[in-house]
């Protein structure tokens, strides 16, 4: 077998066999086959496409290329979430408790974030104590004891996923439905799940700004998921503006700690409810949508899904007082307000910019070595189709810094207001093929 033969069949718009697949992983991620040859082959999935049999044997050698966590020994159908990505994107710090809180098993692995704010991990470090570093024998107690554990990720997960997607990124191959959700879904698969669930965002603040790109984006992830028998669901939902209010670390675990008192955000509450209800039922612990949400919202209002976020804290050493006392989390020195220049209806909060404005004040991560400052981001306080009145505050800078000029210039260029503006679906389709 020859990688050119590959390449000029992938070029000529051929089926490529499962064998010659594995054979190009193998060999790109052993060094084998030169960039030069991955670049080529990727090109040409680029522009032929693949099938759903290549996809799932893009993903399987991919998957099989590196470390596969064993869940095995969890109790029950562990289900994983995987979101595409986007600004103030606080569902999985609220999520894992609220799931586990109705007996599903969240056995999670999550990183460190690039981009407008940290990672799951770098939210739960604003908690004074809260570590990640423990030991895959202490993951697996915590989850079967408690039904929710957080871990850092593996060093070795899908390596030739690693290798081709900073290939993609330099040579014009990464927005490929194939080959994105090919790199998704191996990592989701070798980190151990049973079942999948998917929020694709749609939006300027969304990796697939139309919701045409987003929905075979989905399509080709559920069909990857469930051809290779992970039962695999998806949600498409909009990031046209931030999600929630809160875009910062410690800031968005305090609007985490809201949403589990009932009393969070009502796009982020409606979007965890619909999230947390398709993991429900792929856990089998309910048999509808309609009887899953049911069940979460009892664990919210009985203060269930709060009690296990406390437990789940302190099972990794942080300090869970926080729940109750959130004035523990990191605070910056200087609270400025962005006031409205006119009244009118807010008509658009550019998601992907005011992102931007919150890693200017130090909530993100340019390069992976950057430090993060967590106590900084912005409070929206108004969202699209709010009405306001000129000088009222429309979102609150939380710096650590009193001159933000830079940051006010961004928020000029990511805010209109208008006569009338109506409010944007929150959440576009469903999808379970």
């Amino acid at each position: 077998m020859r990688m050119v033969d590959i390449i000029e069949k992938k070029r000529d718009g051929q089926i490529l066999t499962k064998e010659e697949i594995e054979f190009f992983i193998e060999g790109y991620t052993n060094g084998d086959t030169p960039d030069y040859q991955a670049s080529s082959l990727a090109m040409a999935i680029f522009f032929q496409d693949m099938n759903e049999e290549e996809r799932a044997a893009l993903t399987m050698a991919m998957v099989n290329s590196g470390d596969v966590i064993d869940l095995s020994k969890i109790n029950g159908i562990k289900v994983d979430k995987h979101s595409t990505g986007g600004v103030g994107d606080t569902t999985t710090l609220v999520l894992a408790p609220l799931v586990a809180a109705v007996g599903v098993p969240v056995a999670k692995m999550s990183g460190r974030g690039l981009g407008h704010t940290g990672g799951t991990i770098d939210k739960l470090e604003s908690i004074d104590g809260f570590h990640v570093e423990i030991s895959e024998a202490d993951f697996i107690k915590l989850v079967n004891e408690n039904q929710v554990a957080v871990i850092g990720q593996t060093g070795n997960l899908t390596p030739a996923d690693k290798k081709l997607y900073a290939l993609r990124d330099v040579t014009g191959t990464v927005n490929s439905i194939p080959l994105i959700a090919s790199s998704i879904m191996s990592k989701k698969i070798a980190a151990g799940a049973d079942a999948i669930v998917l929020d694709v965002k749609t939006g300027n603040g969304a990796f697939m700004k139309t919701l045409e790109d987003a929905e075979a984006l989905a399509h080709a992830m559920v069909s990857i998921g469930n051809n290779v028998g992970r039962n695999t669901m998806a949600i498409i939902s909009d990031m046209s503006q931030p999600l929630g209010r809160a875009i910062g670390n410690a800031l968005e675990l305090k609007e985490a700690i809201d949403t589990l008192n009932g009393q969070g955000p009502e796009d982020l509450t409606e979007l965890v409810l619909t999230l947390g209800s398709q993991m429900v039922v792929l856990a089998e612990r309910a048999n509808t949508l309609e009887e899953a949400r049911q069940l979460l919202n009892e664990a919210i209002e009985n203060g269930s899904a709060l009690d296990k976020f406390k437990t789940f804290l302190e099972n990794q050493g942080g300090d869970a007082s926080v729940v109750n006392l959130p004035e523990l989390l990191p605070t910056a020195e200087y609270q400025i307000d962005y006031k409205a220049k006119s009244s009118g209806v807010v008509s658009e909060l550019i998601a992907n910019e005011i992102g931007v404005a919150s890693m200017m004040l130090g909530a993100g991560r340019q390069t992976k070595d950057d430090d993060i400052d967590l106590s900084v981001g912005i409070v929206l306080n108004k969202k699209v189709g709010d009405k306001v009145n000129v000088g009222e505050s429309l979102l609150t800078i939380h710096s650590n810094r009193e001159n933000v000029d830079d940051v006010i210039k961004k928020l000029d260029e990511s805010i209109e207001i208008k006569a009338q503006a109506k409010t944007p679906t929150l959440i576009h389709k469903i999808i379970t093929e």
